[in-house]
């Protein structure tokens, strides 16, 4: 190609980048935020707006126009007339004068080596596919969804801060991460791991997951002490598990009273709000939030100033309003901040947040993953607004949580 066709070819090229958007279409477009609009809250977007003013792209089309010059005063080797790179060029060398002949004797054929003995090539590791799911048996919500439930351990942990609980009478392994219940696996698996005096029969990618981390010294027997509903699951641990099946269900936004039963009333399994996610997960560790937010009220009706009389089984538990209260008064209170490391985010702490700015107080509710999103932050399983379905969001980074709770822990 002409050398001046391609330095216009590279400067249109340059230009064109120049004129979009380095981070594709602003917030502030149609498109709008990525999870819609939180209970027709006024704030929009997780990442705001782009500022107006000067072009991002005049940098670059600056840049461009130093390279393309640059590239234009020196032709390539395909371009007439070009200089070509690489060594300098000399003049053609004269005529040189015959050299007169020296005739050696030819050379003895060398003696051919002895070829290398081949090297034997390493054994390739095994690479053991994750488990589909926990595999434990949990007395919750949903037992249909159990062959779907998965947990993971956080990214780059380190043997240090890992210990493990084996409860025979479950037949499970509770694996803690700093003294917090992480995950549950089952015990009577064919890859048998030897751990100090224990040898803990586990699945085969149980066994590649637990091997680096587990160590003697961090390893105990014993039930768990905290586990309402007896299954050999930490209640903490269950109130996420109920969470996760919960996303699993995916049950439609969907407003509206319904007239339950009393106690372990619950709407149909097809539809729910977010609070109805905080109920479900609670269940799935043995906890009725109907039944204890009724019995809370009575024992206490100045706490709840927002029932009216003797309450209502069917919707009281089900206002975010009505639960604050009892979480204040029942359930562990933890810093609302997203990085304190004296108290950290932990996966089943429910969080109570704030979607409009302009109203006093919490008006939504969610459960912590055990995954973290892209903000790199811990996913809130929730249901956010109508037309949405229970899942898992990447929320922390712009909806603001006002308060954190966990379930007790003697």
């Amino acid at each position: 190609m002409p050398s001046a066709i391609r330095c216009l070819v590279r400067w249109n090229q340059v230009r064109a980048r120049s004129d979009r958007h380095p981070y594709g279409v602003p917030c502030g477009s149609p498109t709008g935020s990525p999870f819609g609009s939180p209970f027709g809250s006024p704030f929009g977007s997780p990442f705001g707006t782009v500022t107006p003013g000067r072009p991002s792209g005049s940098r670059i089309v600056w840049a461009g126009v130093v390279a393309i010059s640059a590239a234009c005063t020196s032709a390539g080797a395909d371009s007439p007339g070009g200089t070509t790179r690489g060594p300098a060029a000399t003049a053609p060398a004269g005529p040189r004068e015959p050299q007169a002949s020296t005739a050696t004797a030819p050379a003895a054929p060398a003696t051919p080596a002895t070829p290398a003995t081949p090297a034997t090539p390493a054994t390739p590791a095994v690479a053991v596919a994750p488990e589909p799911a926990l595999g434990v048996t949990d007395r919750g919500i949903w037992s249909d969804l159990d062959p779907q439930v998965q947990l993971a351990l956080p990214a780059g942990v380190t043997p240090e801060r890992v210990s493990g609980r084996i409860d025979i009478l479950h037949a499970v392994l509770v694996v803690a991460v700093d003294g917090f219940p992480r995950k549950v696996y089952p015990l009577g698996g064919p890859a048998a791991l030897a751990v100090g005096d224990h040898v803990l029969a586990l699945r085969p990618a149980d066994r590649a997951e637990l091997a680096p981390l587990l160590a003697a010294a961090r390893l105990t027997v014993g039930a768990a002490p905290d586990d309402r509903d007896g299954d050999g699951i930490p209640d903490p641990l269950d109130v996420l598990i109920g969470a996760k099946k919960a996303a699993l269900n995916a049950d439609a936004y969907t407003e509206g009273y319904v007239s339950l039963t009393y106690p372990g009333g619950d709407v149909p399994r097809t539809m729910g709000v977010c609070t109805d996610v905080v109920i479900r997960a609670a269940r799935n560790a043995g906890l009725d939030l109907q039944l204890a937010l009724q019995a809370d009220h009575r024992a206490a009706p100045r706490a709840y100033p927002m029932i009216v009389g003797r309450g209502n089984p069917s919707i009281d538990h089900r206002r975010v309003k009505t639960l604050v209260p009892y979480f204040q008064r029942q359930w562990v209170a933890h810093t609302a901040a997203l990085d304190d490391p004296d108290d950290p985010l932990r996966p089943g702490d429910v969080v109570l947040m704030d979607t409009f700015p302009d109203r006093q107080g919490p008006d939504h509710i969610g459960i912590l993953s055990d995954r973290v999103g892209p903000t790199g932050h811990l996913l809130v399983i929730n249901n956010w607004t109508t037309g949405a379905v229970t899942t898992e969001m990447d929320l922390l980074a712009f909806v603001p949580v006002l308060q954190r709770y966990r379930i007790p822990m003697k």
